[in-house]
């Protein structure tokens, strides 16, 4: 059996051979290694709260992927040289009345207040960031960048106010929806309602642009993409989704969407959630468990902390009952090679939706992302490209959204 390598300095070697790149293999290891930990790389789509709210569990621990189920925490961040990380505060699709709308705002704000808890109890080694301008400059302190986003725009419920609101606790990004519609538009994985984007969610992206939050595209229909495309005064960003023409899931974007995103000058971030890579293997027993805890669980919507810990069980021990054969970083970079030829190498990054479901072989957990660099080196890309595709594309949208907001914020006090 074939030890195990993970982390940076190893770069946990994968079992591919047909390498793009001259010259010999310890030399493109080598170099691959040189360009990661040079570049700053950033994900931009973690789950990573689900696990922080969890009684017990310590980021500053070094945990195991396989049995423990968790993919990201700071000892594993620094040994796979990622500088930076969206945590995504995550609330689950429910009930679209008065009641439930504070009950969201408030798993919301505990969310923040969380991720705020854990990176002051560890300010040694992470810091929260805002700004591209604070991720480069935790780096050079050595430390991890923690940069904040909300999946699905639910957080929001009816109260637009609620957007500066959660700016300024630090988000950068709203996800508009997720497996299910909401208020602001239809979600690619429901059926139509809103036919796109609402009324109210023209008013959503509209004030996000005012305040300066990326607007989100991934989950989203594809009518609502092209609604948000139509209106939005700033560029986008899909924070973890897959093309389309490799794996038609309907989680994933279509060629004609790629390049409309690029067009509109946003990034598409490559998600590493198997299922989204590549098609599975039908395995009948498996997708029949899978069914039936989707439905104990009403497809994991509106659970408590303690129902979410019962439904993660259930879901991880169906997994090891019924081992799915998982993509690789091979078919990871397929789909990237994928979005530069549709969409331009400016406007492609990574999101893996780890602890959300993310993971691949050979990157599996957050200790052997220094593997997605090394294939793209072996395939040829330049240090400028796994540049731009590890953080620089991303940090530039962010930079616009930010300017637009300012833009409109000088012209409400030149008219005012």
């Amino acid at each position: 059996m074939k030890k195990k390598l993970s982390g940076l300095i190893l770069l946990g070697l994968l079992a591919i051979t047909n390498g793009y790149a001259t010259g010999k293999p310890g030399d493109i290891e080598k170099k691959a290694s040189k360009i990661h930990l040079a570049v700053l790389t950033i994900d931009s789509h973690t789950d990573t709260p689900l696990q922080m709210v969890q009684k017990g569990f310590d980021m500053s621990v070094r945990h195991n992927a396989r049995t423990e189920y968790s993919k990201i925490d700071f000892p594993r961040m620094k040994e796979g040289g990622l500088d930076a990380a969206f945590f995504g505060v995550f609330v689950s699709q429910g009930p679209r009345n008065t009641e439930a709308y504070e009950k969201v705002k408030l798993r919301a704000v505990m969310l923040f207040d969380t991720i705020a808890a854990v990176v002051g109890r560890n300010l040694d080694v992470a810091e929260l960031a805002v700004t591209p301008a604070d991720a480069i400059r935790i780096k050079k302190a050595g430390k991890r960048a923690v940069f904040t986003g909300i999946e699905n725009g639910y957080a929001i419920g009816k109260d637009l106010s609620l957007i500066s609101t959660y700016y300024l606790r630090g988000t950068r990004y709203i996800t508009l929806c997720h497996t299910k519609n909401n208020d602001i538009c239809d979600s690619s994985t429901d059926s139509t309602e809103n036919n796109g984007l609402s009324q109210f969610g023209y008013e959503v992206v509209q004030e996000m642009n005012h305040v300066g939050i990326m607007v989100d595209v991934s989950h989203i229909s594809d009518k609502a993409l092209t609604d948000v495309l139509a209106f939005t005064k700033a560029p986008v960003i899909a924070s973890h989704s897959c093309a389309k023409a490799l794996c038609n899931n309907p989680r994933n974007l279509s060629d004609d969407l790629l390049r409309a995103i690029a067009k509109n000058g946003g990034v598409i971030q490559m998600c590493i959630l198997s299922d989204y890579v590549k098609t599975p293997a039908p395995n009948p027993m498996r997708d029949s468990a899978r069914a039936a805890a989707r439905k104990k669980f009403n497809n994991f919507d509106g659970l408590s902390d303690t129902a979410m810990k019962a439904a993660r069980k259930e879901w991880n021990a169906i997994n090891e009952k019924f081992p799915q054969k998982l993509a690789n970083v091979a078919d990871v970079v397929d789909h990237i090679d994928h979005m530069v030829r549709v969409a331009g190498i400016n406007h492609v990054g990574i999101g893996t939706d780890f602890d959300g479901g993310g993971g691949v072989e050979g990157c599996f957990d957050v200790s052997e992302m220094g593997n997605i660099t090394l294939e793209l080196v072996r395939r040829g890309y330049s240090k400028n490209d796994i540049r731009k595709i590890w953080g620089g594309n991303l940090m530039r949208v962010m930079n616009k959204t930010d300017k637009v907001a300012q833009k409109y914020k000088l012209s409400c006090r030149c008219n005012g």
